[in-house]
């Protein structure tokens, strides 16, 4: 089969940082590829179960390798299965003359938090890879049914035929079960954690509401906290909070969340179709990932955040970037009208500051309704 080599936008910044890298995502994002498209001069894959041993068995495994090879560059994938290895890399750094870098990557921040060495602050520049955004595709010919239903995983858009793509999706989260979850003993109770990991994917996109999900995967609330900040921890989910004038109040309201990619979702789901029922929440689902993972791919951060009133008004998203802030409608529909606007004038009242407001929508021609510009979907993530 032919491979189709994405160009992360990310890797520039990677290969020239005069620091070792952490880079972070979630499983099969492409963390690797990247990596080794730096040409490390050693590569040690903690994944394999030789490699582990070697590493859990014998603390010196490390710096004898580095004395034996003297390699300027080293890959180590999958740092969580290890994090006392961060202690040693740590002391590589700090006390070898022309110490070597590290390209560390890892799928747990929870396994990397557990590591005394508490991912090296100063030593470490740290960046986050997910799936692809819309400039990494390599063509803006790209048809959005197809990407509502597979995502944008890089190895999903190399399967050329739809039932590979569907058994790469649907196989992924029996592997993140067993060998994230079980393997790494992050849930005792792996019957529990499965129940409610279903569930959390039925109800993706909406206000999370731990106590109905712990009532429906039949797991005690506290228990459901752990295991919602398992899925957080390891890249499988991100919050997305109420919007607020203050941390304070931003905290106290219910956030939504959603899974880092559309395609891993339907996956677990096992639904595909952009149906008339589904393809609103599968297009605000999507944009939220390409809108995320554009502020990962250019190392920036951008506060994301939802709008509801208590009167229902809303708003989709509150994007906070170093130069803006947009309030955005993400609407399926074709056909706008000046109904879909109500919840800009809400929000209007409650900022009482000035912001970019935009629907971003699945027609192909950029219109204004009422001052506020109609964007399609492609020519509005430009602008982030």
């Amino acid at each position: 089969m032919y491979y189709i080599m994405f160009n992360r936008k990310i890797a520039s910044a990677i290969l020239n940082s005069k620091k070792s890298i952490l880079l972070l995502g979630p499983r099969q994002v492409g963390k690797s590829t990247l990596i080794r498209s730096c040409n490390p001069e050693m590569k040690i894959n903690l994944s394999s179960q030789r490699e582990f041993l070697d590493f859990t068995s014998n603390p010196d495994e490390l710096e004898s390798r580095i004395k034996t090879k003297k390699p300027k560059t080293i890959l180590i994938d999958e740092i969580q299965r290890v994090p006392s290895l961060l202690n040693t890399i740590q002391v590589i750094i700090d006390e070898y003359e022309n110490a070597p870098k590290f390209y560390l990557t890892g799928s747990s921040a929870r396994k990397l938090r557990r590591g005394q060495a508490n991912l090296l602050p100063g030593r470490l520049s740290v960046y986050y890879l997910s799936s692809l955004i819309l400039e990494e595709l390599g063509s803006e010919e790209v048809d959005i049914k197809t990407l509502l239903a597979y995502g944008t995983m890089p190895g999903v858009l190399n399967e050329q035929k739809i039932g590979d793509k569907e058994k790469l999706l649907r196989d992924y989260a029996g592997i993140y079960l067993k060998e994230e979850i079980q393997a790494e003993a992050l849930a005792k109770n792996i019957e529990g954690f499965s129940r409610f990991f279903k569930v959390v994917a039925a109800n993706a996109c909406d206000f999370l509401d731990l106590s109905k999900l712990c009532s429906q995967a039949q797991i005690k609330r506290a228990t459901g906290i752990r295991y919602f900040e398992i899925l957080e921890d390891t890249l499988i989910l991100e919050k997305v909070h109420a919007f607020a004038k203050s941390e304070r109040k931003r905290l106290i309201q219910h956030p939504k969340y959603f899974f880092f990619d559309v395609g891993i979702w339907n996956g677990i789901l096992g639904n595909y179709a952009a149906s008339d029922d589904r393809i609103g929440v599968l297009f605000e689902h999507f944009i939220y990932n390409q809108i995320s993972n554009l502020a990962k791919a250019k190392d920036e951060e951008f506060k994301i955040s939802s709008y509801r009133t208590e009167h229902g008004a809303e708003v989709d998203f509150i994007v906070e970037t170093k130069k803006d802030t947009f309030a955005i409608e993400v609407k399926a529909s074709k056909n706008i009208g000046i109904h879909d606007l109500k919840g800009f004038e809400s929000f209007r009242e409650f900022y009482g500051k000035k912001f970019s407001p935009m629907v971003i929508y699945m027609g192909e021609k950029e219109k204004e309704i009422a001052n506020i510009p109609i964007l399609p979907w492609k020519k509005a993530l430009k602008i982030f």
